[in-house]
Protein backbone atom coordinates (compact mmCIF):
# COMPACT_ATOMS: atom_id res chain seq x y z
CA UNK A 1 0.00 0.00 0.00
CA UNK A 2 1.34 3.66 -1.27
CA UNK A 3 2.67 6.03 1.98
CA UNK A 4 1.19 8.81 2.71
CA UNK A 5 2.70 10.89 0.98
CA UNK A 6 1.87 9.17 -2.41
CA UNK A 7 1.03 11.84 -5.39
CA UNK A 8 3.22 14.38 -3.44
CA UNK A 9 5.80 15.32 -6.57
CA UNK A 10 8.71 17.22 -5.13
CA UNK A 11 12.33 18.32 -6.72
CA UNK A 12 14.97 17.86 -4.89
CA UNK A 13 18.88 19.98 -5.72
CA UNK A 14 21.08 17.82 -4.33
CA UNK A 15 23.08 19.35 -1.13
CA UNK A 16 24.25 17.73 2.42
CA UNK A 17 22.61 17.30 5.31
CA UNK A 18 19.50 18.21 6.24
CA UNK A 19 17.78 18.74 2.82
CA UNK A 20 18.56 15.00 1.83
CA UNK A 21 17.75 13.87 4.98
CA UNK A 22 14.60 16.12 4.94
CA UNK A 23 13.93 14.26 1.04
CA UNK A 24 14.67 10.80 2.62
CA UNK A 25 11.82 11.20 5.31
CA UNK A 26 9.40 12.20 2.59
CA UNK A 27 10.34 9.64 0.21
CA UNK A 28 9.92 6.87 3.06
CA UNK A 29 6.42 8.20 3.40
CA UNK A 30 5.44 7.83 -0.35
CA UNK A 31 6.43 11.01 -2.08
CA UNK A 32 7.93 10.98 -5.52
CA UNK A 33 10.97 12.75 -5.31
CA UNK A 34 13.45 13.11 -8.44
CA UNK A 35 16.77 14.38 -6.87
CA UNK A 36 19.14 16.61 -9.25
CA UNK A 37 22.76 15.93 -8.89
CA UNK A 38 25.70 17.33 -10.14
CA UNK A 39 27.02 16.13 -13.32
CA UNK A 40 30.58 16.31 -11.94
CA UNK A 41 29.67 13.95 -8.93
CA UNK A 42 28.52 11.40 -11.88
CA UNK A 43 32.27 9.96 -11.45
CA UNK A 44 33.03 10.70 -7.85
CA UNK A 45 35.22 7.96 -7.30
CA UNK A 46 34.50 6.37 -4.12
CA UNK A 47 31.76 3.70 -3.88
CA UNK A 48 32.32 3.38 -0.71
CA UNK A 49 30.31 6.80 -0.15
CA UNK A 50 28.03 5.92 -2.80
CA UNK A 51 26.55 2.83 -1.36
CA UNK A 52 26.78 4.20 2.09
CA UNK A 53 25.15 7.67 1.49
CA UNK A 54 22.07 6.38 3.54
CA UNK A 55 20.53 9.88 3.64
CA UNK A 56 20.12 9.21 -0.74
CA UNK A 57 17.78 6.68 -0.58
CA UNK A 58 14.44 5.65 -2.40
CA UNK A 59 14.53 8.29 -4.52
CA UNK A 60 15.95 8.35 -8.14
CA UNK A 61 19.25 10.39 -9.06
CA UNK A 62 19.88 12.84 -12.12
CA UNK A 63 22.40 14.38 -12.95
CA UNK A 64 21.27 17.90 -14.66
CA UNK A 65 23.91 20.87 -14.87
CA UNK A 66 22.57 23.92 -13.93
CA UNK A 67 24.71 26.27 -15.51
CA UNK A 68 24.03 25.49 -19.00
CA UNK A 69 20.22 26.59 -20.67
CA UNK A 70 19.05 23.34 -21.50
CA UNK A 71 20.02 21.85 -17.91
CA UNK A 72 17.92 25.13 -16.52
CA UNK A 73 15.15 24.77 -18.70
CA UNK A 74 15.06 21.37 -17.68
CA UNK A 75 14.59 21.79 -14.27
CA UNK A 76 12.09 24.68 -14.89
CA UNK A 77 10.17 21.95 -16.34
CA UNK A 78 10.35 19.47 -13.64
CA UNK A 79 9.36 22.24 -11.06
CA UNK A 80 6.20 23.12 -13.31
CA UNK A 81 5.26 19.30 -12.84
CA UNK A 82 6.44 19.62 -9.18
CA UNK A 83 4.19 20.72 -5.56
CA UNK A 84 7.45 21.21 -3.70
CA UNK A 85 10.91 22.60 -4.74
CA UNK A 86 13.77 21.67 -1.85
CA UNK A 87 17.12 23.35 -1.92
CA UNK A 88 19.93 23.83 0.77
CA UNK A 89 22.14 26.37 -1.40
CA UNK A 90 23.48 29.63 0.38
CA UNK A 91 21.22 32.61 0.13
CA UNK A 92 20.95 34.00 -3.35
CA UNK A 93 22.72 30.95 -5.22
CA UNK A 94 19.30 29.74 -6.32
CA UNK A 95 18.92 33.45 -7.94
CA UNK A 96 21.99 33.45 -9.47
CA UNK A 97 20.98 30.13 -11.45
CA UNK A 98 18.18 31.56 -12.48
CA UNK A 99 15.97 29.47 -9.98
CA UNK A 100 14.73 32.28 -7.84
CA UNK A 101 11.24 32.06 -5.95
CA UNK A 102 9.81 34.71 -8.33
CA UNK A 103 10.94 32.96 -11.46
CA UNK A 104 9.43 29.59 -10.58
CA UNK A 105 6.34 30.75 -8.14
CA UNK A 106 5.47 32.56 -11.92
CA UNK A 107 5.67 29.10 -13.70
CA UNK A 108 3.69 26.93 -11.09
CA UNK A 109 1.74 29.62 -8.39
CA UNK A 110 0.74 26.57 -6.39
CA UNK A 111 4.79 25.23 -6.00
CA UNK A 112 6.00 25.43 -2.40
CA UNK A 113 9.75 26.16 -2.11
CA UNK A 114 11.12 24.84 0.89
CA UNK A 115 14.96 26.73 2.00
CA UNK A 116 17.32 24.96 4.41
CA UNK A 117 20.10 26.96 5.52
CA UNK A 118 21.91 27.49 8.86
CA UNK A 119 21.62 31.12 9.28
CA UNK A 120 18.52 31.69 7.24
CA UNK A 121 17.52 33.67 4.14
CA UNK A 122 18.66 37.22 5.90
CA UNK A 123 20.16 38.62 8.61
CA UNK A 124 23.49 39.76 9.59
CA UNK A 125 25.31 36.20 9.10
CA UNK A 126 23.41 35.13 6.33
CA UNK A 127 26.34 34.94 3.70
CA UNK A 128 28.71 33.44 6.35
CA UNK A 129 29.94 29.88 6.39
CA UNK A 130 29.11 27.72 9.24
CA UNK A 131 28.33 24.21 10.67
CA UNK A 132 25.82 23.19 12.78
CA UNK A 133 28.10 23.54 16.08
CA UNK A 134 27.89 26.94 14.69
CA UNK A 135 24.50 27.53 14.62
CA UNK A 136 23.56 25.51 17.62
CA UNK A 137 25.66 28.37 19.65
CA UNK A 138 23.52 31.42 19.19
CA UNK A 139 20.73 29.73 20.55
CA UNK A 140 21.69 28.18 23.40
CA UNK A 141 21.39 25.01 22.55
CA UNK A 142 25.07 24.25 22.39
CA UNK A 143 25.79 25.77 26.12
CA UNK A 144 23.52 22.95 27.99
CA UNK A 145 25.57 20.18 26.85
CA UNK A 146 28.64 19.04 28.59
CA UNK A 147 30.22 18.64 31.93
CA UNK A 148 30.36 21.27 34.87
CA UNK A 149 33.97 21.13 34.32
CA UNK A 150 34.75 21.19 31.09
CA UNK A 151 33.34 23.09 27.62
CA UNK A 152 30.65 22.45 25.78
CA UNK A 153 30.13 19.02 23.91
CA UNK A 154 28.60 19.33 20.26
CA UNK A 155 25.79 17.03 20.60
CA UNK A 156 26.76 15.25 17.24
CA UNK A 157 24.75 16.81 14.12
CA UNK A 158 21.31 15.76 15.69
CA UNK A 159 20.16 19.56 17.06
CA UNK A 160 21.15 21.96 13.94
CA UNK A 161 21.20 19.99 10.85
CA UNK A 162 18.73 17.03 11.78
CA UNK A 163 16.75 18.41 14.37
CA UNK A 164 16.26 22.13 14.15
CA UNK A 165 16.87 21.56 9.91
CA UNK A 166 15.56 18.68 8.16
CA UNK A 167 12.41 18.27 10.78
CA UNK A 168 11.52 21.48 10.46
CA UNK A 169 11.92 21.93 6.73
CA UNK A 170 9.18 18.84 6.42
CA UNK A 171 6.63 20.17 8.52
CA UNK A 172 7.10 23.76 6.85
CA UNK A 173 6.85 21.77 3.25
CA UNK A 174 4.08 19.93 4.53
CA UNK A 175 2.39 22.62 5.63
CA UNK A 176 2.67 25.43 2.64
CA UNK A 177 1.48 22.17 0.56
CA UNK A 178 -1.55 21.62 2.61
CA UNK A 179 -2.37 25.32 2.43
CA UNK A 180 -1.24 25.14 -1.22
CA UNK A 181 -3.86 23.00 -1.85
CA UNK A 182 -6.58 24.94 -0.55
CA UNK A 183 -5.65 28.33 -1.59
CA UNK A 184 -3.95 27.57 -4.86
CA UNK A 185 -1.02 29.81 -3.81
CA UNK A 186 2.52 28.57 -3.08
CA UNK A 187 5.14 30.41 -1.00
CA UNK A 188 8.58 29.74 -0.05
CA UNK A 189 9.33 28.42 3.38
CA UNK A 190 12.55 29.83 5.12
CA UNK A 191 13.73 26.86 7.47
CA UNK A 192 16.84 28.02 9.18
CA UNK A 193 18.55 25.64 11.48
CA UNK A 194 19.03 28.80 13.76
CA UNK A 195 15.20 29.64 14.24
CA UNK A 196 14.48 25.52 14.45
CA UNK A 197 17.44 24.40 17.12
CA UNK A 198 15.73 27.98 18.99
CA UNK A 199 12.42 26.25 19.30
CA UNK A 200 13.89 23.33 20.49
CA UNK A 201 15.41 25.09 23.27
CA UNK A 202 11.78 26.44 24.04
CA UNK A 203 11.01 23.89 27.19
CA UNK A 204 14.55 25.60 28.34
CA UNK A 205 13.94 28.98 28.19
CA UNK A 206 10.43 28.76 29.81
CA UNK A 207 12.00 26.55 33.02
CA UNK A 208 15.25 29.36 32.69
CA UNK A 209 12.79 32.62 32.95
CA UNK A 210 10.65 30.46 36.13
CA UNK A 211 13.86 29.97 37.89
CA UNK A 212 13.99 26.18 37.46
CA UNK A 213 17.38 25.50 35.35
CA UNK A 214 20.44 27.50 35.93
CA UNK A 215 22.11 28.52 32.38
CA UNK A 216 25.04 29.45 34.07
CA UNK A 217 25.95 26.37 35.61
CA UNK A 218 25.68 23.03 32.93
CA UNK A 219 25.54 19.88 33.95
CA UNK A 220 24.26 20.43 37.72
CA UNK A 221 20.57 20.78 36.70
CA UNK A 222 17.92 18.03 36.89
CA UNK A 223 18.14 16.64 33.59
CA UNK A 224 21.52 17.88 32.25
CA UNK A 225 23.42 15.29 34.04
CA UNK A 226 23.88 17.31 37.53
CA UNK A 227 21.28 14.98 39.57
CA UNK A 228 22.18 11.08 40.27
CA UNK A 229 18.62 10.12 39.47
CA UNK A 230 19.01 11.32 35.65
CA UNK A 231 22.62 10.45 35.00
CA UNK A 232 24.49 7.62 32.91
CA UNK A 233 26.78 5.41 34.96
CA UNK A 234 29.76 2.82 34.17
CA UNK A 235 29.76 -0.48 34.51
CA UNK A 236 31.79 -3.32 35.66
CA UNK A 237 32.65 -4.37 32.13
CA UNK A 238 33.27 -0.32 30.96
CA UNK A 239 30.25 -0.06 29.38
CA UNK A 240 27.14 2.44 29.80
CA UNK A 241 23.87 2.61 31.50
CA UNK A 242 21.05 5.26 31.80
CA UNK A 243 18.81 5.99 34.80
CA UNK A 244 15.66 8.54 34.62
CA UNK A 245 13.67 8.03 37.58
CA UNK A 246 12.45 11.22 37.67
CA UNK A 247 9.16 10.74 39.41
CA UNK A 248 9.12 9.69 43.38
CA UNK A 249 7.71 6.53 42.73
CA UNK A 250 10.34 5.46 39.69
CA UNK A 251 12.99 6.82 42.23
CA UNK A 252 11.89 4.50 45.11
CA UNK A 253 12.23 1.37 42.74
CA UNK A 254 15.40 2.39 41.85
CA UNK A 255 16.91 2.18 45.48
CA UNK A 256 14.81 -0.68 46.08
CA UNK A 257 15.98 -2.57 43.61
CA UNK A 258 19.82 -1.14 44.86
CA UNK A 259 19.47 -2.19 48.09
CA UNK A 260 19.25 1.57 49.58
CA UNK A 261 17.12 3.02 52.09
CA UNK A 262 16.44 6.76 52.38
CA UNK A 263 19.03 7.13 54.78
CA UNK A 264 21.87 5.84 52.51
CA UNK A 265 21.39 9.02 50.40
CA UNK A 266 20.70 12.54 50.52
CA UNK A 267 17.16 13.19 49.99
CA UNK A 268 16.65 13.20 46.04
CA UNK A 269 15.77 16.86 45.23
CA UNK A 270 18.35 17.95 47.53
CA UNK A 271 21.23 19.88 45.06
CA UNK A 272 23.70 20.23 47.68
CA UNK A 273 23.99 16.16 47.84
CA UNK A 274 23.43 15.16 44.37
CA UNK A 275 27.43 14.73 43.37
CA UNK A 276 27.19 12.58 46.63
CA UNK A 277 24.44 10.77 46.05
CA UNK A 278 26.03 9.94 42.28
CA UNK A 279 29.12 9.27 43.77
CA UNK A 280 27.25 6.59 45.35
CA UNK A 281 25.04 5.19 42.79
CA UNK A 282 28.35 5.10 40.28
CA UNK A 283 30.20 3.21 42.81
CA UNK A 284 27.09 0.14 42.90
CA UNK A 285 26.85 0.11 39.47
CA UNK A 286 30.54 -0.64 38.64
CA UNK A 287 29.88 -3.86 41.19
CA UNK A 288 27.76 -5.65 37.88
CA UNK A 289 28.60 -5.55 33.69
CA UNK A 290 26.04 -3.55 31.47
CA UNK A 291 23.87 -6.91 30.35
CA UNK A 292 23.47 -8.23 33.94
CA UNK A 293 21.86 -4.22 34.87
CA UNK A 294 19.94 -4.89 31.77
CA UNK A 295 18.60 -8.07 33.13
CA UNK A 296 17.81 -6.75 36.26
CA UNK A 297 16.14 -3.31 35.18
CA UNK A 298 15.22 -3.86 31.68
CA UNK A 299 11.42 -3.07 31.77
CA UNK A 300 10.46 -1.67 34.93
CA UNK A 301 9.19 1.11 35.91
CA UNK A 302 12.96 2.50 37.26
CA UNK A 303 13.25 4.47 33.99
CA UNK A 304 16.64 2.01 32.83
CA UNK A 305 18.13 1.57 29.21
CA UNK A 306 21.45 0.04 28.43
CA UNK A 307 23.52 2.44 26.38
CA UNK A 308 24.10 1.19 22.61
CA UNK A 309 26.34 1.87 20.12
CA UNK A 310 24.80 2.50 17.10
CA UNK A 311 26.34 -1.00 15.70
CA UNK A 312 24.53 -2.36 18.68
CA UNK A 313 20.93 -1.02 18.64
CA UNK A 314 19.68 -2.46 15.77
CA UNK A 315 19.85 -6.22 17.79
CA UNK A 316 18.20 -4.89 21.30
CA UNK A 317 15.08 -7.23 21.65
CA UNK A 318 12.74 -4.05 21.58
CA UNK A 319 14.20 -2.46 17.95
CA UNK A 320 13.81 -6.47 16.23
CA UNK A 321 10.30 -6.72 17.46
CA UNK A 322 9.03 -3.65 15.99
CA UNK A 323 11.82 -3.64 12.75
CA UNK A 324 13.09 -0.22 13.75
CA UNK A 325 16.05 -1.15 11.39
CA UNK A 326 15.91 -2.58 8.55
CA UNK A 327 19.10 -4.21 6.50
CA UNK A 328 19.22 -2.24 2.67
CA UNK A 329 22.47 -2.92 0.78
CA UNK A 330 23.89 -5.41 3.08
CA UNK A 331 24.10 -3.05 6.12
CA UNK A 332 21.26 -1.88 8.72
CA UNK A 333 19.38 1.41 8.32
CA UNK A 334 16.75 3.33 9.98
CA UNK A 335 13.16 1.68 9.50
CA UNK A 336 10.50 4.64 8.30
CA UNK A 337 9.36 6.85 10.77
CA UNK A 338 6.48 7.77 11.94
CA UNK A 339 4.57 4.69 11.43
CA UNK A 340 1.06 4.61 10.04
CA UNK A 341 -1.69 2.25 10.10
CA UNK A 342 -3.02 2.55 6.65
CA UNK A 343 -0.68 3.83 4.71
CA UNK A 344 2.87 2.70 5.92
CA UNK A 345 6.42 3.74 4.57
CA UNK A 346 8.67 1.54 3.26
CA UNK A 347 12.24 1.85 2.12
CA UNK A 348 11.90 1.06 -2.05
CA UNK A 349 15.51 0.84 -2.73
CA UNK A 350 18.82 2.33 -0.98
CA UNK A 351 21.92 4.73 -1.80
CA UNK A 352 22.16 5.92 -4.77
CA UNK A 353 24.11 7.19 -7.15
CA UNK A 354 24.79 10.46 -9.21
CA UNK A 355 23.14 10.32 -12.16
CA UNK A 356 21.86 6.80 -11.44
CA UNK A 357 18.90 7.05 -13.09
CA UNK A 358 18.82 10.35 -15.53
CA UNK A 359 17.31 8.20 -18.98
CA UNK A 360 14.40 6.69 -16.56
CA UNK A 361 13.65 9.08 -14.10
CA UNK A 362 13.28 12.40 -16.93
CA UNK A 363 10.87 9.95 -18.71
CA UNK A 364 9.11 9.16 -15.39
CA UNK A 365 8.74 13.00 -15.27
CA UNK A 366 7.23 13.22 -19.20
CA UNK A 367 10.47 13.71 -20.94
CA UNK A 368 10.44 12.14 -24.17
CA UNK A 369 12.80 9.71 -25.34
CA UNK A 370 14.30 12.05 -27.98
CA UNK A 371 14.26 15.36 -25.52
CA UNK A 372 15.94 13.16 -22.95
CA UNK A 373 18.76 12.27 -25.84
CA UNK A 374 18.97 15.47 -27.44
CA UNK A 375 19.89 17.19 -23.12
CA UNK A 376 22.66 14.17 -23.08
CA UNK A 377 23.77 15.47 -26.42
CA UNK A 378 24.17 19.20 -25.61
CA UNK A 379 26.07 18.01 -22.11
CA UNK A 380 22.72 19.30 -19.94
CA UNK A 381 21.85 16.07 -18.66
CA UNK A 382 24.50 12.79 -17.86
CA UNK A 383 23.77 9.09 -17.38
CA UNK A 384 26.02 7.04 -14.97
CA UNK A 385 26.71 3.99 -17.22
CA UNK A 386 27.89 2.07 -14.20
CA UNK A 387 26.69 1.91 -10.65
Amino acid sequence: MAGPLSGVRIVELAGMGPAPHACMLLADMGATIIRVDRPSNVDRPSEYLHKFETLTRNRPNVAIDLKTPSGLSTVLKLCEKADILIEGFRPGVLERLGLGPDVLLKRNPQLVIGRVTGWGQNGPLSQAAGHDINYISITGALACVGPTDGPPVPPLHFVGDFGGGSLFLAVGVLSAYINAKATGIGQVVDAAMVDGSASLVSWLMGRTAAGGWDDERRGANFVDGGSHYYSVYETADGKFISIGSIEPQFYRQLLDTLGLGEGDLHPQNYEQGWQENKSRLAAVFRTRTRDEWTRLMEGTDICFAPVLTVSEAPSHPHNLERKTFVEIDGYMQPAPAPRFSKTPGEVRFGATKPGQHTRVALKDWGFSDVQVYELEAAGAVRQAESV
